[in-house]
């Protein structure tokens, strides 16, 4: 049984929403908390990366970024870290016959 990762999210930037609560902006790295590094292996003190233990990680490898978001990159190495094993990121909807 393949045991999943609840991470939450180290970014680069931050930047307030509409809320007023504080989101990540920048480059995004999955972090657990209570480590002292990325999923993909960059310490978090040396890389500067701030903490947002409020927002989970939930990035999946079919997500595209636009201009108009705050998040400019996604560390793939995270993305498949958090991915389960054997699970797919697409679905077919119109398989031939």
């Amino acid at each position: 049984m393949a045991r999943t990762r609840v991470a939450s999210v180290a970014a680069s930037s931050e930047f307030t929403g509409d809320d007023g609560v504080r989101q990540p902006g920048g480059e995004v790295h999955a972090w657990t908390p209570g480590m002292n590094q990325t999923l993909c292996g960059l310490a978090l003190s040396r890389t500067r990366l701030k903490r947002f233990p409020h927002v989970r990680f939930d990035f999946r490898a079919t997500d595209v970024i636009t201009a108009g978001d705050e998040v400019r990159y996604i560390c793939p190495r995270c993305v498949a870290a958090t991915s389960r094993r054997g699970e797919r990121a697409w679905t077919r909807t119109a398989p031939r016959p």
